[in-house]
């Protein structure tokens, strides 16, 4: 009885950790306005965990660790592949100016996704580093990333080449080319 307890205690820490870690990520994404947020991002993190843990815990796996293995090479494979699919939901692409947009916010949607498998398999060490990381490129690195856009623009501004004429140039008077 009492092990059980420990057990479910520990899985319980596991996923507020996971909770937590994603929703401190999603406040990130809410203050850039982003779709995916707080909320969001928090139930991938707990849900990549709560699979992943269900997974480890069923039956008899301790004693078995071949079995163990491929059951965790099956949950990073099909949470990882689902979460994908998740994070394409978010990426758009203006055809009027082939710019996409959202692939940071799909890259974040995996990322806490990764985070939340991390705490399922309670790889604190990894995880702080994978969460020191994360918010590094997501706060630190935007504004430099901004800086950095906005100086190409400038410079391809300068550089921009003249339109091609046409290929039939009408000459004043004359009806278009085109259209004999």
């Amino acid at each position: 009885m009492l092990a059980w307890i420990g057990a479910d205690t520990d899985a319980l820490a596991r996923l507020a950790a996971a909770a937590i870690i994603g929703m401190v990520i999603g406040i990130n994404r809410d203050i850039r306005g982003k779709p995916t947020g707080m909320r969001t991002l928090g139930l991938v993190c707990t849900g990549a965990a709560l699979v992943s843990l269900t997974a480890i815990r069923f039956g008899d796996l301790a004693s078995h660790p071949d079995a163990t293995s491929r059951v965790v090479q099956g949950i990073v494979q099909g949470v990882l592949t689902g979460i994908g699919f998740l994070g394409a939901g978010v990426v758009i692409r203006d055809n009027g100016s082939l710019k996409i947009h959202g692939l940071t916010t799909a890259a974040t949607v995996w990322m806490t996704a990764a985070l939340g498998i991390s705490c399922a398999l309670a790889s604190w060490s990894l995880i702080a580093m994978g969460v020191f990381i994360t918010l590094g490129l997501l706060v630190v690195l935007h504004p430099i990333e901004k800086c950095l856009e906005s100086r190409a623009l400038l410079r391809g501004a300068k550089v921009a080449p003249e339109p091609e004429p046409p290929l039939f140039a009408q000459r004043p008077g004359e009806p278009d080319a085109r259209q004999k």
